[in-house]
Protein backbone atom coordinates (compact mmCIF):
# COMPACT_ATOMS: atom_id res chain seq x y z
CA UNK A 1 0.00 0.00 0.00
CA UNK A 2 1.20 3.23 -0.76
CA UNK A 3 -0.11 6.88 0.99
CA UNK A 4 -0.63 10.40 -1.21
CA UNK A 5 -2.19 13.74 -0.30
CA UNK A 6 -4.63 15.30 -2.28
CA UNK A 7 -5.76 19.06 -1.95
CA UNK A 8 -8.46 21.01 -2.62
CA UNK A 9 -9.96 24.20 -1.35
CA UNK A 10 -12.71 23.25 1.70
CA UNK A 11 -14.83 26.06 -0.15
CA UNK A 12 -14.56 24.17 -2.84
CA UNK A 13 -14.52 20.72 -1.74
CA UNK A 14 -14.09 19.69 1.64
CA UNK A 15 -13.42 17.10 3.65
CA UNK A 16 -17.33 16.79 4.77
CA UNK A 17 -18.00 17.05 1.58
CA UNK A 18 -16.14 13.53 0.35
CA UNK A 19 -17.70 12.36 3.60
CA UNK A 20 -21.68 12.95 2.86
CA UNK A 21 -20.70 10.96 -0.33
CA UNK A 22 -20.43 8.02 1.91
CA UNK A 23 -18.87 4.74 0.42
CA UNK A 24 -19.76 5.83 -3.04
CA UNK A 25 -16.82 8.30 -3.01
CA UNK A 26 -16.13 11.29 -5.28
CA UNK A 27 -13.85 11.38 -9.01
CA UNK A 28 -11.20 13.38 -8.11
CA UNK A 29 -11.19 15.42 -11.05
CA UNK A 30 -10.38 18.56 -12.95
CA UNK A 31 -6.49 17.93 -12.25
CA UNK A 32 -4.38 19.49 -14.57
CA UNK A 33 -0.70 19.10 -14.03
CA UNK A 34 0.83 15.95 -15.32
CA UNK A 35 2.97 15.43 -12.53
CA UNK A 36 -0.39 15.06 -10.51
CA UNK A 37 -2.09 13.06 -12.69
CA UNK A 38 0.88 10.52 -13.22
CA UNK A 39 0.61 10.18 -9.60
CA UNK A 40 -2.76 9.44 -10.11
CA UNK A 41 -1.92 6.74 -12.43
CA UNK A 42 0.47 4.86 -9.97
CA UNK A 43 -2.35 4.69 -7.28
CA UNK A 44 -3.75 1.46 -6.79
CA UNK A 45 -7.38 0.20 -4.68
CA UNK A 46 -6.46 0.77 -1.44
CA UNK A 47 -3.93 3.08 -1.23
CA UNK A 48 -4.36 6.11 1.44
CA UNK A 49 -4.38 9.57 1.11
CA UNK A 50 -4.34 12.69 3.25
CA UNK A 51 -7.25 15.35 2.41
CA UNK A 52 -5.56 18.58 3.04
CA UNK A 53 -7.66 21.84 2.85
CA UNK A 54 -5.23 24.17 0.51
CA UNK A 55 -5.74 28.27 0.73
CA UNK A 56 -8.00 28.00 3.49
CA UNK A 57 -6.56 26.32 6.62
CA UNK A 58 -3.34 25.04 4.97
CA UNK A 59 -4.01 21.75 7.00
CA UNK A 60 -4.40 17.92 6.63
CA UNK A 61 -8.07 16.74 8.03
CA UNK A 62 -8.95 13.35 7.03
CA UNK A 63 -7.74 10.16 5.73
CA UNK A 64 -9.29 8.88 2.34
CA UNK A 65 -8.84 5.57 0.47
CA UNK A 66 -8.43 5.24 -3.66
CA UNK A 67 -11.84 3.26 -4.56
CA UNK A 68 -11.11 3.56 -8.08
CA UNK A 69 -8.06 3.17 -10.37
CA UNK A 70 -7.01 6.01 -12.95
CA UNK A 71 -9.52 6.87 -15.28
CA UNK A 72 -10.90 9.19 -18.11
CA UNK A 73 -11.51 12.43 -16.05
CA UNK A 74 -15.21 13.08 -16.67
CA UNK A 75 -15.27 16.88 -16.72
CA UNK A 76 -13.39 16.81 -19.86
CA UNK A 77 -13.10 15.55 -23.64
CA UNK A 78 -9.11 15.85 -23.04
CA UNK A 79 -7.50 12.06 -23.18
CA UNK A 80 -4.51 13.07 -21.33
CA UNK A 81 -6.67 13.96 -18.36
CA UNK A 82 -7.06 11.16 -15.82
CA UNK A 83 -8.27 10.80 -12.30
CA UNK A 84 -8.67 8.14 -9.40
CA UNK A 85 -12.02 7.95 -7.31
CA UNK A 86 -11.53 8.04 -3.66
CA UNK A 87 -14.41 8.02 -0.51
CA UNK A 88 -13.32 9.91 2.91
CA UNK A 89 -12.44 6.87 5.93
CA UNK A 90 -11.98 9.14 8.78
CA UNK A 91 -11.18 12.57 10.50
CA UNK A 92 -7.96 13.56 11.62
CA UNK A 93 -8.39 13.79 15.71
CA UNK A 94 -6.50 16.99 15.47
CA UNK A 95 -5.25 18.71 11.96
CA UNK A 96 -2.10 19.23 10.69
CA UNK A 97 -1.13 22.31 9.38
CA UNK A 98 1.43 23.22 6.64
CA UNK A 99 3.16 25.15 9.51
CA UNK A 100 3.20 22.23 11.84
CA UNK A 101 4.83 20.08 8.60
CA UNK A 102 7.37 22.87 8.14
CA UNK A 103 8.49 22.98 12.30
CA UNK A 104 8.64 19.25 12.22
CA UNK A 105 12.14 18.29 11.22
CA UNK A 106 11.13 14.37 10.01
CA UNK A 107 9.26 15.59 7.72
CA UNK A 108 11.70 18.21 6.04
CA UNK A 109 11.66 16.44 2.59
CA UNK A 110 7.75 15.89 2.76
CA UNK A 111 6.81 16.93 -1.10
CA UNK A 112 3.46 19.40 0.87
CA UNK A 113 7.33 21.06 2.85
CA UNK A 114 9.03 21.50 -0.41
CA UNK A 115 6.20 22.12 -3.07
CA UNK A 116 2.87 22.64 -1.39
CA UNK A 117 1.22 23.54 -4.84
CA UNK A 118 0.87 20.34 -6.04
CA UNK A 119 -2.29 18.85 -6.22
CA UNK A 120 -2.23 15.33 -5.86
CA UNK A 121 1.35 14.02 -4.45
CA UNK A 122 3.03 11.40 -2.69
CA UNK A 123 3.52 10.37 0.87
CA UNK A 124 6.31 8.09 2.54
CA UNK A 125 5.38 5.79 4.90
CA UNK A 126 7.57 7.87 7.26
CA UNK A 127 5.94 10.75 6.68
CA UNK A 128 2.31 9.54 7.00
CA UNK A 129 3.27 7.81 10.13
CA UNK A 130 4.43 11.26 11.66
CA UNK A 131 1.77 12.86 10.51
CA UNK A 132 -0.51 10.24 12.23
CA UNK A 133 1.47 10.80 15.50
CA UNK A 134 1.07 14.66 15.05
CA UNK A 135 -2.47 14.41 14.52
CA UNK A 136 -3.46 11.91 17.42
CA UNK A 137 -4.93 9.87 14.65
CA UNK A 138 -8.14 9.59 13.36
CA UNK A 139 -10.79 10.62 15.38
Amino acid sequence: MDYWLFKSEPDVFSFDDLTAKGDRGEEWDGVRNYQARNNMRAMEIGDKGLFYHSNIGKECVGIVEVIALAHPDSTTDDPRWECVDIKAVAPLRRPVSLDDAKAEPRLKDMVLVNNSRLSVQPVTEEEWQVIMELSGGKA
